[in-house]
């Protein structure tokens, strides 16, 4: 019975193989489909990991509290949106610190001047008064030989400052910027440190922050509220903005992530009754935030997946359509194998091999293809946004890094050898049903 089967199973492939153009064209659908799994999960899997890690980098267990212009300050005279006093202020600073005694810290952001320079060299950007537990709460690190703010700095309002990554790169491209001077608007500062690049620059979290960080530069807070005023100018390309402001974020960071819903809903209470009318102050959890897009993202991948899985039966249709041919033009062969002895089951398991070995095939061809594009992908749209005619259509901050999951692979495979028996059960069982003597007589 074996030795049957095993010479049944070596027929079916052997006729795969004398056509070997109509089994490649057969099994092209499902090639198609497997490698589409497999780069669809690929793309929304690195899109996936790309904005979690955003989202992730702001601080799970923070609760970030920014300063917005409210909507009607941003309309009418230029010099009334110019002085219009908005946004967190030390009071709010006050009753937090009062009502979240136990949140693990509490840093308050003072955003000063509008302009940095180093030389003649000058760019648009902002500086920020704070403590040294922004250090921590904002998860950011400082480069060797350089340090962060103290408490020494703090309590004797050292005109010191620390740079972020891409701020270095602009204004000391040739020189260590360490110990160099450094004006933020016309005060005078030193450089005591640079921050490591943080990946927020574009994408996700920039979004959410509302700024590049690697462009911030840190000063200590009371330096910043002894050398400037509460007035906060923002200058950009063809504009310039500004209002009155006391604190510009607050930085709140709860005991742990099964904290962070409650300490954000007190913190809520307190800003919705100091801040009600004038909707002047925005909270970011990045906790809530995070949990939003894992689902959102995951809704995404299902939908993706199900339209490419689409391929995959529309492949498996192809391999039937297929051999329901090959039952008809093989008929007098299926009729020789009955009269010699072989009974429906094997004349089924001979079809049933034939479009198994056709589907795994595709499903191992599909792998390799699907692969290689998600490989060939992140560089691709490298050298395509890099092109001069077709770069304004990028965004600034477009990036695809697509990532290979292993249960794509695995899934996609076993579908594609499961819908290449699926639809080859019909056409088997189809061809074990004719009768020998009818099968014999056909031309």
């Amino acid at each position: 019975m074996m030795t049957f089967l095993l010479e049944t199973t070596r027929l079916g492939l052997n006729n795969l193989k004398l056509h070997k153009l109509r089994s490649v064209l057969t099994s092209l659908g499902i090639i198609l489909g497997v490698a589409a799994v497999i780069v669809v999960v690929a793309i929304g899997e690195g899109n996936k990991q790309s904005a979690l890690k955003d989202i992730a980098a702001l601080g799970a267990t923070n609760v970030i509290l920014r300063s917005t212009k409210p909507p009607q300050a941003q309309g009418g005279s230029q010099q009334r949106s110019l002085f219009v006093k908005y946004g967190l202020q030390d009071r709010d600073l006050r009753r937090i610190m009062e009502s979240v005694g136990d949140a693990e810290v509490i840093v308050p952001l003072k955003a000063v001047g509008s302009e940095i320079a180093h030389g003649p060299v000058r760019t648009v950007s902002q500086a920020f008064g704070t403590t040294p537990e922004l250090l921590d709460a904002a998860r950011l690190q400082v480069q060797p030989r350089g340090r962060y703010i103290t408490i020494q700095d703090m309590e004797q309002m050292r005109p010191v400052a620390v740079i972020g990554s891409e701020i270095a790169r602009q204004l000391y491209p040739m020189q260590d910027p360490i110990g160099a001077g450094l004006k933020i608007d016309n005060q005078v500062f030193r450089v005591i440190g640079v921050l490591k690049a943080v990946g927020l620059a574009g994408g996700t979290g920039s979004a959410l922050v509302g700024r590049d960080l690697n462009k911030d530069v840190h000063i200590p807070l009371t330096t910043a509220q002894a050398q400037f005023g509460d007035m906060v100018i923002r200058r950009e390309p063809g504009s310039v903005s500004g209002g009155e402001m006391e604190i510009s974020e607050i930085y709140i960071t709860a005991p742990s992530t099964e904290a962070v819903i409650n300490v954000s809903d007190r913190i809520r209470r307190i800003i919705d009754i100091a801040h009600e009318k004038q909707k002047d102050v925005e909270i970011l959890v990045p906790w809530e935030l995070l949990e939003k897009a894992k689902r959102e993202l995951l809704v995404w991948n299902i939908m993706l997946v199900t339209i490419a899985a689409i391929s995959l039966v529309v492949g498996g249709i192809g391999i039937m359509n297929i051999m329901l041919a090959s039952v008809t033009e093989r008929t007098r062969e299926i009729g020789i194998r009955r009269a010699l002895g072989a009974t429906r089951k094997h004349i089924i398991w001979q079809f049933l091999v034939e479009t198994g070995s056709l589907a795994a095939l595709g499903g191992v061809v599909g792998i390799i293809l699907g692969v290689l594009v998600s490989l060939g992908m992140h560089p691709l749209m490298d050298f395509l946004s890099s092109l001069p005619y077709l770069k304004d259509s990028f965004t600034s901050n477009f990036t695809m890094q697509p990532r290979i999951t292993a249960w794509s692979i695995l899934v996609s495979f076993l579908v594609a050898a499961s819908v290449g028996v699926v639809f080859g059960i019909y056409p088997a069982i189809m061809a074990s049903k004719k009768d020998p003597i009818v099968a014999l007589r056909h031309d």
